[in-house]
């Protein structure tokens, strides 16, 4: 199998693993929109996710080590991309406030400061993450058929 198939397989896999946590990430952030009170006393904040360029991991780290054998014109460093999660981040925005004199959380003023969650936002995130994995499918699924391609042309 051609190096340039390998690269797209496992970088797009590397993408799917990332737009499937950013999905569990947002499904939790639409769960809690109207959590007021947490374990620490305060609304639930919003999480975002950290992602960085990835030439690192065990599968690129054997080709990289292949190449500088075989191939050294072609070696080169970090040669197989990808992404990687880097961490998890919470939203520092301000939460928002609503009067609501009878909420249990309310404040001497009635006030009840909610999570700074805004569904929209969340809704057009998911849509843009499932845009990603399908578009990483889409990738692998191509690089697979060119395989399969190669191999017959070879038989």
């Amino acid at each position: 199998m051609d190096l340039t198939l390998l690269t797209a397989m496992d970088t797009s896999a590397s993408g799917l693993k990332v737009q499937r946590y950013r999905m569990n990430l947002i499904a939790e952030n639409l769960a809690n929109v109207h959590t007021t009170h947490t374990d620490n006393g305060q609304p639930y904040r919003r999480k975002e996710l950290l992602v960085a360029s990835s030439a690192s991991n065990a599968f690129s780290d054997a080709v990289n080590a292949a190449l500088a054998r075989y191939a050294p014109n072609h070696a080169t460093n970090g040669y197989l991309q990808g992404v990687r999660i880097t961490g998890v981040i919470e939203d520092t925005s301000p939460f928002r406030e609503v009067y609501d004199p009878g909420h249990p959380d309310a404040d001497q003023n009635g006030m009840v400061r909610l999570p700074n969650v805004n569904p929209m936002i969340e809704m057009v995130n998911m849509m843009s993450a499932t845009r990603a994995y399908e578009s990483n499918i889409t990738a692998i699924n191509a690089a697979k058929r060119m395989a399969e391609k190669a191999l017959e042309i070879g038989t």
